[in-house]
């Protein structure tokens, strides 16, 4: 939902920006942009396929999981001079730094999940098992790095209910940054500064 929520706006703004400018709108000059297609594919088959989620047992996923996170924290890497990156980057290592020291997953505390789903479903889940698709139930105290885990929530007035982390924070932010400025790293790089 955030990350959506900052691709939508980095588009409008983008958009907005290149006319109010009276130029064409351009989109960010990436390279390898593939690693991204292959980087969300074992997301995509241990979390989103129907027929296979459910299938892998947890230590195959946590390490699909982790696999994926290093194929993306690459694909920003290589493209981090571009405006906006430094920030993703920023946030795909503090994701991938979490759910690293949690056993490949992000953790989420009861508390939160409480927000999520009902009790009595909370209340059959034992501390340490999946939670959801990609997270781990922990208490703040069993979590490493808790402050990193998925403990933010959108208002309680809000009909679209999801945890998110600090990481993914940094990865809208810079995400929204990439698709609204996305001529800002060719202006900065020519006078030899980079983002």
């Amino acid at each position: 939902m955030i990350l959506l929520s900052a691709i939508a706006a980095g588009l409008l703004t983008g958009l907005g920006w290149a006319r109010w400018h009276g130029e064409p709108y351009q989109s960010p000059n990436l390279q390898f942009l593939w690693l991204v297609f292959i980087a969300f594919l074992p997301q995509f088959i241990v979390i989103y396929l129907p027929v296979t989620h459910g299938l892998f047992p947890d230590w195959l996923t946590a390490g699909l999981l982790l696999t994926s996170q290093i194929m993306l924290l690459a694909f920003v890497w290589i493209n981090r001079r571009i405006a906006g990156m430094s920030i993703l980057l920023c946030g795909v290592a503090l994701n991938l730094s979490v759910m690293t020291a949690n056993g490949g997953f992000m953790p989420i505390s009861p508390q939160t999940a409480s927000r999520l789903v009902s009790e009595d479903l909370l209340r059959d889940t034992q501390s340490g098992s999946r939670f959801g698709a990609k997270d781990i139930l922990l208490p703040p105290q069993d979590t490493r790095f808790e402050w990193l885990a998925d403990r933010f929530l959108p208002p309680i007035w809000s009909p679209y209910q999801v945890a998110f982390s600090l990481g993914d924070v940094f990865i809208a932010l810079g995400v929204f940054w990439l698709l609204a400025k996305p001529g800002l790293s060719i202006q900065f790089t020519k006078r030899g500064t980079s983002l």
